[in-house]
């Protein structure tokens, strides 16, 4: 018994057993378990509160004198008591969990790895449990590790007109801001808070990909070391579609759980979903390198061991993660196609246009020179089928409340046209090519068919069937998701080239 408590004082939290009720049923601990459950995570959630007030926490306490030594002693008794009660949660956790049967049988099924691999997994995946006790399904060749200062984190700045000792002041600060708050701002997934907040609609999310679709849940390990959650709903044996793989990049506070990836598993695709570095179980942290490690990994996990095609692979990318779909799209430019749904053109301008005008300077030197997510640039780089949905009602990359001609998609689809079509730039016009062009991509579809049937200049009728070969609407804000009818014919549009 003291051996098997042992085992059970530091092994993983389980969550559900798949197979015994509805998603919504979880695993049920016993007493002892479940009162030291509760007791850990409020630790948990007012450590990591403590973490991001300390600032002022150091100041009550300067101001309060508890800097003392008598103080100090208080609080050193007061910490070891603490540390004291926590060690003995730890083991009440531990006794429920060696007098659980269930989670007994769970631990031997996770602690009694085979000699096949395949056969081992499909053993485990009948558990919910904390991600980190996961066994790696696909690895990456790792990436000698490289120092701060091989990284050269000062050698380029975005604002190269100031004077030297005001760009040295702005790229300190710049750094400081994106290793404290800036990245939080820009991917909020990585907050625990959020995490913590959206924890049981994320399990159950889980539950529902594995009961209703069979999904796989695997870990991946990129070439940086993170650890990526994924998770692979296979439809090559229940639809004809299936034998195309729709991989699926998240946005900012996006996770494959509760996100896009049940859209194309209900059309018929098989489907690959993913949560960024520092999102729920994966680890890391989504400065744009681990992002772009961590799709790799991805692309190359679905060719080598879920075994498909680099040419029956779309990669269909929503809000933010239209970054990491480019990116791949440049790096495997033999995909199928690639869909962006609600992307902007790049970060700069929604950044500056979210923070106060007096930080636009700092604002610009932490975008450019540690998160320069400039989509439009790199779209440029790809050649292959492109679909764009632009949400009518999107409050997110608009740069103006509710005024379609602000959202920053309007902006992606002209570079992509810049690219693709260089001759129309060159037609001669009463006005600017480029003013033109605006113009009409800031109308919605239904303003673009009722305009195309009257008469029109003929750069505009040119113009008019650019925009809508390339990109289409959907009546909706920023988080809805996109209806599988849509979906089906943005793919029938990529397939059909």
């Amino acid at each position: 018994m003291f051996k098997l408590v042992k085992k059970c004082f530091f092994s993983p939290r389980l969550f559900k057993i798949y197979g015994l009720g509805p998603e919504e049923t979880f695993y049920e601990p016993y007493g002892p378990e479940k009162v030291a459950n509760k007791i850990l995570s409020t630790a948990q959630t007012v450590f990591n509160c403590s973490i991001y007030t300390s600032p002022f926490i150091c100041m009550y306490i300067y101001k309060r004198g508890f800097f003392s030594w008598d103080e100090a002693k208080f609080l050193t008794y007061a910490f070891g008591g603490l540390g004291c009660f926590i060690a003995f949660t730890y083991f009440m956790r531990a006794i429920g969990r060696a007098c659980n049967p269930g989670y007994v049988d769970f631990l031997n099924n996770l602690n009694t790895p085979s000699d096949d691999q395949r056969a081992y997994l499909e053993r485990i995946r009948k558990y919910d449990f904390e991600f980190y006790a996961w066994v790696p399904s696909f690895k990456m060749e790792q990436l000698p590790s490289v120092s701060w200062f091989e990284n050269k984190p000062f050698a380029k700045c975005a604002n190269p007109d100031l004077p030297y000792y005001q760009k040295v002041i702005i790229q300190i600060l710049a750094y400081i801001a994106v290793h404290t708050f800036a990245l939080s701002l820009i991917y909020p997934g990585t907050l625990t808070i959020i995490e913590n907040m959206l924890w049981q609609f994320l399990a159950e999310g889980r539950a529902f990909l594995v009961e209703t679709y069979n999904g796989k849940r695997a870990k991946i390990i990129t070439a940086d070391g993170n650890s990526i959650d994924t998770m692979f709903v296979d439809n090559r044996l229940d639809s004809p579609k299936g034998n195309i793989l729709v991989i699926c990049s998240e946005g900012n506070s996006g996770f494959y759980e509760i996100g896009i990836m049940t859209t194309p598993i209900n059309a018929g695709y098989s489907a690959l979903g993913w949560n960024h570095p520092g999102f729920a179980g994966s680890t890391g942290t989504p400065y744009p390198r681990q992002e772009q490690n961590a799709i790799d990994a991805v692309i190359q996990y679905a060719i080598n061991e879920l075994e498909f095609e680099v040419e029956d692979i779309v990669l269909f990318g929503w809000s933010i993660g239209g970054y990491t779909t480019t990116w791949a799209a440049i790096n495997y430019p033999d995909v199928k196609g690639i869909i962006l749904d609600a992307c902007f053109d790049d970060l700069l301008p929604l950044a500056q246009n979210q923070m106060p005008k007096s930080w636009k300077l700092l604002v610009k030197e932490v975008v450019r020179s540690f998160v320069n997510l400039n989509i439009a640039e790199m779209l440029s780089k790809y050649s292959g089928p492109v679909q764009l949905v632009r949400r009518t009602e999107d409050e997110v990359i608009c740069i103006k409340a509710n005024q379609l001609a602000s959202n920053r998609g309007n902006f992606l689809l002209i570079a992509l046209l810049q690219q693709r079509h260089p001759e129309l730039f060159e037609e001669e016009s009463e006005k600017p090519i480029m003013d033109v062009l605006e113009a009409c991509v800031a109308l919605s579809d239904q303003q673009r068919i009722v305009m195309s049937c009257g008469e029109l200049p003929a750069i505009k009728r040119k113009i008019l069937p650019m925009i809508s070969r390339y990109m289409r609407d959907f009546r909706s804000t920023h988080c809805t998701a996109l209806p599988e009818d849509q979906f089906t014919s943005i793919m029938e549009a990529i397939i059909n080239g």
